[in-house]
């Protein structure tokens, strides 16, 4: 802990001359860090995954919001929608929304984003035409989307997820400027247009004609300075000297330094301290024997302890998962499968372990200390998160021990992020810790599809690593997502089959919910959301700024 504050204190010291040259006025200025790794130069809506954060929110919009702590789509540029029969949804757009550059926004543009996909395959979104038949625009507002087969969980997504693009702009571009151009000059509907950047930061610049203003009010920094800050410790003693207003890092030391330093703002002044975001898998290798044993999987279930890792690895900053790995929001929670979880759910029981690895038949039949596999063969199994990533790899590490203590040869490897991918995506590991696409969302159906994805290749850069099969699991998933989400009891009964395989099979293995990191500093702005004044999600991480950020912004004071 003394090297820790060591650390703290040196990067405070640093970051003071490093940021002593600050020339935009202050109280009017946001400095925000967390989700920008290299130095900005991609604004492409079409490759949200690749551009800078905030050029989808900030400065492309999407037809709704989706706010996670009420569980609301809020109309964003869709004034309204509705189903008119079970395969048609019809949306009214807003009046006077117009683009950067003063051209109006009409459903053409709605229509054009959509239809771009169909004419260019290799856009990311492409897919929707599976079920999308036709897009109509019976007026200048009014968008009606017919489907072949109406996919409801994913089409609430989708409303939050897609960002609108200007046809008179886009039309004019060819298809290499569309999939991998850089797009520069980007002009969107949003609330920030991109002032100017350089390698260590974005800068956007509030859009004081934004029509939003009329609608949610006026967001209250005039500029972000979004900056690249590769250092935990660097941020962390930024966020103490004031120089960084809010981070979506994960910070070590956070529940320690809270105690001392008032301007430390977190969502909940004690443990956990952040709101639950995704939700951190064990990935097993179905393929690999003796791997592919069920019993062996559920055993290692119940060899797992959570909460050691939230306590020790994470400082208390996060919570173990349930058995279904849904993550505590009310979106997820109304559909959570009590039935199953009670029936067939574990939890850290090393008794229970042992028991069941003893009747599937593995034993230490050569007195090692380690099982053998039921036909007598040896095995040892390896856990692999990236080297660097500190709090995975104590995880890891701690998860090798804890199998070890049930007779489980086990050991964590860390080899660099791009051998880990690699590895993780071919096929080529035995087991592996991942989040990658477990957040938060309108529904838990987008996390099912990401775990249980049943588009098994050679290679799986989506999900379902371990590359389990189960034809009757996908069919349910499908089931779901045809489902109208205000049926609450059809959902829960699919549901509860859903996590009842899933239970006795164990593909995947629920750890822990990962934090929606945010510190904040009060030294400048005020009023940050919190546990107690709930108004918006505090995330400004690529792709997520329209689930509350955008409303933070308007929140904030600096008075």
């Amino acid at each position: 802990m003394r090297r820790f504050f060591l650390l703290v204190f040196l990067a405070v010291f640093l970051t003071t001359a490093l940021f002593a040259d600050v020339v935009y006025k202050r109280d009017e200025t946001l400095y925000a860090g967390g989700g920008m790794w290299s130095p900005p130069s991609n604004w492409n809506p079409i490759t949200p995954w690749n551009a800078v954060t905030g050029t989808v929110g900030l400065i492309y919009e999407t037809l709704y919001g989706y706010d996670p702590l009420k569980d609301e789509l809020i109309p964003w540029l869709a004034e309204s929608g509705r189903w008119l029969q079970k395969n048609a949804f019809e949306i009214k757009l807003r009046k006077g929304v117009t683009w950067h550059d003063g051209t109006p926004f009409t459903s053409k543009d709605v229509k054009f984003t959509l239809e771009l996909a169909k004419q260019i395959p290799e856009i990311s979104y492409s897919y929707l035409w599976n079920w999308i038949a036709k897009v109509e625009t019976p007026d200048d507002y009014t968008v009606v989307f017919t489907f072949t087969v109406p996919r409801y969980h994913e089409w609430n997504y989708q409303l939050y997820q897609l960002p609108i693009i200007p046809q008179h702009i886009w039309s004019k571009r060819s298809k290499d400027e569309i999939l991998s151009g850089a797009n520069e000059k980007p002009i969107g509907t949003g609330p920030y247009m991109a002032e100017t950047y350089s390698d260590d930061r974005m800068i956007y610049l509030r859009n004081d004609s934004w029509w939003g203003n009329k609608v949610f009010g006026q967001p209250k920094p005039k500029r972000i300075v979004y900056l690249r800050v590769l250092s935990n410790n660097v941020a962390v003693g930024m966020i103490l000297k004031g120089e960084l207003d809010i981070s979506n890092f994960f910070l070590p030391g956070i529940p320690t330094l809270k105690k001392s330093y008032s301007q430390i703002h977190t969502w909940f002044d004690k443990e956990p301290y952040m709101l639950s975001d995704n939700t951190a898998y064990l990935f097993i290798n179905t393929t690999k024997k003796p791997l592919n044993d069920p019993n062996l999987r559920r055993a290692l279930a119940f060899a797992i302890d959570p909460n050691v890792i939230a306590r020790t690895v994470f400082e208390g900053q996060v919570v173990p998962s349930n058995p279904v790995g849904f993550l505590p929001i009310k979106g997820w929670m109304k559909y959570y499968p009590e039935n199953a979880v009670k029936q067939l759910g574990f939890k850290y029981d090393p008794k229970t372990a042992r028991e069941l690895l003893d009747k599937a038949g593995y034993k230490d039949v050569n007195k090692d200390g380690y099982r053998e596999a039921p036909d007598g063969s040896k095995f040892k199994v390896s856990i692999i998160v990236p080297f660097g990533w500190t709090d995975w790899m104590e995880s890891a590490k701690l998860i090798a021990s804890q199998f070890r203590a049930v007779g489980i040869n086990a050991e964590a490897q860390f080899p660099d992020y791009s051998k880990y991918w690699e590895d993780l995506t071919s096929g080529k590991f035995d087991m592996a810790i991942n989040n990658f696409n477990s957040q938060m969302s309108v529904s838990p159906w987008t996390m099912f599809n990401w775990v249980f994805n049943s588009n098994i290749d050679e290679y799986m850069y989506n999900g379902n690593f371990g590359r389990y099969n189960n034809p009757k699991l996908f069919d349910l998933v499908t089931q779901l997502n045809m489902t109208p989400m205000d049926d609450i009891a059809a959902n829960k009964r699919i549901v509860e089959q859903i996590a009842e395989i899933f239970l006795k099979d164990m593909p995947a293995i629920p750890l822990w919910y990962n934090g929606m990191w945010f510190q904040a500093s009060t030294q400048v702005w005020k009023n940050w959301p919190s546990e107690k004044n709930p108004y918006a999600y505090p995330v400004t991480w690529v792709g997520r700024w329209q689930t509350g950020g955008i409303l933070m912004l308007i929140g904030i004071s600096s008075k």
